[in-house]
């Protein structure tokens, strides 16, 4: 499956897609992220859009271990604005929710949002899947086990790539039986692994094909790249975009990063790559 349907555009990832990351938070883990304001972020969107990236992720609930538990209702005021306007000032853009809450995903795609990304995998809101299937919106099926604050007391696989597929194979299942037909999948580095499990889920991302359904990874700027090399999150630019062209090579077909350029980049010396081999 080589496209998504957002509200009647068909979107193609065939070829692959940048998708940004703007934090609609004070507390993301990489502080260059952090947009604490509405024009904050909206600078953030417009931005990536000029930059090249194809898809905008705005997300208002840092999942980082030992972030701040934010409600619901405060979730929504910091998208809401955001949403509203980038919408009316970008008909075109592909503006992606990330949020594990049926109910601020309901709001968020009556504002004019197009994609649910949820972390959870609908594990943290059980009317996650019903929600989406009303809609009818793509939605990104991350694994994760537990929750962001519990997450990395779940690291225990009898076999990690095995586990993980199963996992999502399961839910996938139920979201199909439900009638909605545009998921994408994300394995979920660095959620519920250590960082030694993060290389070994990333070497085996080809496997993932056997889903059928678009590939999604995030790995920018994580802690399997600053804690491998003893740095910040501000100094792994330089890995991140090493192993985003790895992951393309794997299968990937959107990146989600902080840095669109250098996403951009490598997008398109793959697709040379690609068309060379060919």
């Amino acid at each position: 499956m080589s496209t998504i349907n957002c509200r009647g555009r068909l979107i193609d990832l065939s070829e692959p897609k940048v998708m940004a990351i703007v934090n609609v938070t004070p507390d993301s883990f990489y502080s260059g992220s952090r947009c604490p304001s509405t024009e904050a972020a909206l600078a953030r969107a417009e931005e990536a859009l000029v930059q090249g990236a194809e898809i905008l992720d705005l997300g208002a609930y840092s999942t980082r271990s030992g972030a701040a538990e934010v409600p619901a209702e405060e979730e929504w005021q910091r998208l809401q604005p955001v949403v509203t306007k980038l919408r009316r000032r970008h008909p075109q853009a592909v503006i992606s929710i990330d949020t594990f809450r049926s109910s601020v995903a309901e709001r968020a795609v009556d504002a004019g949002a197009d994609i649910i990304n949820d972390v959870s995998g609908g594990t943290l809101d059980e009317q996650m899947f019903a929600s989406v299937a009303r809609l009818q919106v793509p939605y990104v099926l991350m694994h994760m086990r537990g929750t962001p604050a519990t997450m990395q007391q779940h690291t225990n696989y009898n076999n990690l790539v095995a586990d993980v597929m199963s996992e999502l194979s399961q839910p996938l299942r139920r979201l199909t039986d439900m009638g909605v037909h545009d998921v994408i999948i994300d394995p979920g580095f660095g959620f519920a692994k250590t960082l030694e499990q993060n290389y070994e889920l990333f070497a085996h991302l080809a496997e993932f094909s056997v889903f059928d359904r678009p590939l999604l990874v995030g790995i920018s700027r994580k802690s399997m790249i600053y804690k491998l090399f003893g740095i910040t999150p501000e100094q792994s630019l330089c890995a991140t975009t090493a192993l985003n062209m790895l992951a393309l090579q794997g299968g990937a077909s959107i990146l989600r990063v902080h840095d669109v350029p250098e996403a951009v980049q490598v997008v398109k010396m793959s697709e040379l790559l690609v068309k060379n081999e060919r």
